[in-house]
C-alpha cells in the first residue's frame, strides 16, 4: 500500500498507462512540463521508482484487480485524477489468417478491454470531481483499412467507436474524451510489436511490407487534449494523418483503395 502524499494547491494529476518508453514516456514528460503531476505504469515497476519525473506504479491493464489497485494507489498518493491517458497496447503485423483466436483475443484484451478497465475505474472519481479528460491513444488505423494489420486495426476501430460514444455520455459530468491518431511510419516494430503465432510463408512478402509502427508527434497532442479549454474529439499529429482522414472521406473508394494498396506495398 502506498502512503498518501500532499498535493500542491491547484496541481493537476495525470495517469498514463504503458510508460516504459515510446509514446507513453514522451507524453508523461510533456505533461510534467505542462505542470502536471504524472503517474505512469509498467508491469515491472518497482516500489518508489521515478523515471524522468514520472512516478511509476505497477499495473497490468489485462487484469481487473491490478487496475483497481492502480487507481486506488494514485488516489492514495494524489487524491484525484484529472487526466487519464490510455496508452498501453501492442501492435500485430501479419495476415489475419496467421493469428489464432487466442492471439486475437489477447490483442483485444490489452488494446480494447485494457482501456475499458482503466476508464471504468477512473470514471467514478472524475464524476465526483465533475471534471476530467480521458485521452485514448488510437491511430490512423482506427479509420483506415490495414492489410497485414487487420486484427490491430480492428482493435483501433473499436477504440474509436467506444471513445466517440463515451464522449457523448460524459459531457454532462464535465468530462471529455479525445482520441490521438498518429500516422504510421515505415520503421521497425520496436518493443511493442507481436508476430503472428501461425506464420504462413505465402504471406511473407506482404507481411514484410506492412512492418510499421506509430510514434512521432504524439506527446504534444496529448498535452493539447489535456489542456484545451474546448477539446476536440480527434487530434491528428502531423499533416499526413489529417490528409489521410480527408482522403478517406472524400476520394472515391476505388481510387483510394488503389493508391492505398500501392503505398502499403500490396498493389496487384
Amino acid at each position: 500500500m502506498v502512503q498518501s502524499q500532499s498535493r500542491a494547491p491547484g496541481e493537476k494529476v495525470a495517469l498514463i498507462t504503458g510508460t516504459s518508453g515510446g509514446i507513453g514516456l514522451a507524453a508523461g514528460v510533456a505533461l510534467i512540463r505542462a505542470g502536471y503531476r504524472v503517474f505512469g505504469t509498467t508491469r515491472q515497476a518497482k516500489a518508489g521508482e521515478v523515471r524522468q519525473g514520472i512516478h511509476m506504479l505497477r499495473c497490468d491493464v489485462t487484469d481487473d484487480e491490478s487496475v483497481k489497485l492502480l487507481v486506488k494507489d494514485v488516489i492514495g498518493l494524489a487524491g484525484r485524477i484529472d487526466v487519464l491517458v490510455n496508452n498501453a497496447g501492442r501492435s500485430l503485423i501479419g495476415a489475419a489468417e496467421e493469428s489464432s483466436i487466442d492471439q486475437a483475443q489477447s490483442l483485444f484484451d490489452i488494446n480494447v478491454f485494457g482501456i475499458l478497465r482503466t476508464t471504468k475505474e477512473v470514471l467514478p472519481i472524475m464524476r465526483k470531481q465533475r471534471s476530467g479528460r480521458i485521452i485514448n491513444i488510437s491511430s490512423v488505423a482506427g479509420f483506415l483499412p490495414g492489410p497485414y494489420t487487420a486484427l490491430y486495426n480492428a482493435t483501433k476501430h473499436a477504440v474509436e467507436g467506444y471513445s466517440e460514444s463515451l464522449d457523448h455520455e460524459l459531457r454532462t459530468f464535465g468530462i471529455r474524451v479525445s482520441l490521438i491518431e498518429p500516422v504510421f511510419t515505415r520503421t521497425g516494430l520496436g518493443d511493442h510489436g507481436d508476430q503472428p503465432d501461425q506464420i504462413l510463408s505465402v504471406y511473407d512478402k506482404g507481411r514484410a511490407a506492412a512492418n510499421t509502427t506509430w510514434r512521432n508527434g504524439v506527446a504534444e497532442k496529448v498535452v493539447k487534449a489535456a489542456t484545451d479549454k474546448e477539446p476536440t474529439l480527434r487530434y491528428t499529429p502531423g499533416k499526413m494523418a489529417g490528409r489521410l482522414r480527408l482522403m478517406r472521406r472524400f476520394i472515391p473508394e476505388k481510387a483510394f483503395d488503389k493508391s492505398f494498396r500501392k503505398q502499403m506495398g500490396v498493389a496487384d
